[in-house]
């Protein structure tokens, strides 16, 4: 696992998106797995701007979501596939045939889940996978406990989750769904690059366990040690935990640049 240590989040963001650019340059039609919430929008705000300056053409890239709600029809405003289409797809030109994502409103959930881990694996499998981890240790919507071979599936939210997202629906937390579908860690494991994006001194203690603690279950981001091309890009707030943090950053600054993440 690689950890790199930026100054701030747009500074992750911008070495994230120019590491996607240079996947879309070799593979113009790549997969990318993408994920919500606000940590990663520096991500997406980097690459639109290369976008826009015509530094990468995103056109042919394919998107794949990570999770999406239960129940929630797929134009909901809330609906992540809505917001991924608002946040990810229009700033970068993509059409929203060129996007993947469970139908979190079919009466077979279960069927539903199973086929998103075949179709993508039907799509040749998730080139870079975006993550963003919570202060448990979560990624996607795996909590702490869930099997590391997990594969796409119903998740119960816990109440926590609901309240913490219920800002997204006018403080109601009655309107937020109580289940959601989510790739496992099985499934995102798959993906060929993963890279994960955690920012603030709140997500230290994850960002510690994750990359030197155990490979545990309780910390389900721990997984990603398991995975032969994993990048952890931590700004100076979320590495205040770690032991090693200075020899990630030898590391990293005598790392050959054309390498890059």
């Amino acid at each position: 696992m690689e950890v790199v240590i930026v100054p701030d989040a747009k500074a992750g963001g911008e070495l994230i998106a120019e590491a996607m650019a240079r996947l879309l340059r070799r593979k113009p039609g790549a997969l990318l797995g993408v994920a919500t919430g606000s940590t990663p929008l520096p991500v997406y705000e980097a690459l639109a701007e290369k976008v826009r300056s015509g530094a990468v053409d995103a056109g042919r890239a394919r998107i794949a979501q990570l999770d999406e709600y239960v129940g929630l029809p797929a134009d909901h405003p809330e609906s992540y596939r809505s917001v991924l289409r608002r946040e990810v797809l229009e700033p970068l030109g993509i059409a929203m045939d060129q996007f993947m994502g469970p139908d979190g409103t079919a009466e077979d959930v279960q069927g539903a889940c199973e086929a998103y881990d075949q179709a993508l694996s039907d799509a040749g499998g998730v080139d870079l996978q975006l993550l963003g981890i919570g202060t448990d240790g979560h990624i996607g919507f795996n909590e702490p406990c869930s099997s590391l071979a997990s594969r796409t599936r119903i998740k119960t939210l816990t109440e926590q989750t609901r309240i913490d997202n219920a800002r997204f629906f006018d403080g109601d937390i009655d309107q937020v769904p109580h289940h959601v579908i989510t790739q496992g860690i099985g499934t995102i494991l798959e993906a060929r690059h993963l890279v994960l994006l955690a920012t603030g001194e709140g997500k230290a203690d994850a960002v510690a366990a994750t990359v030197e603690g155990p490979v545990a279950a309780v910390c389900p981001a721990s997984a990603l040690q398991l995975h032969p091309h994993a990048t952890v890009v931590v700004d100076e707030a979320a590495a205040s935990k770690l032991k090693l943090a200075d020899y990630f950053r030898h590391t990293y600054v005598n790392k050959p640049e054309w390498q890059g993440i």
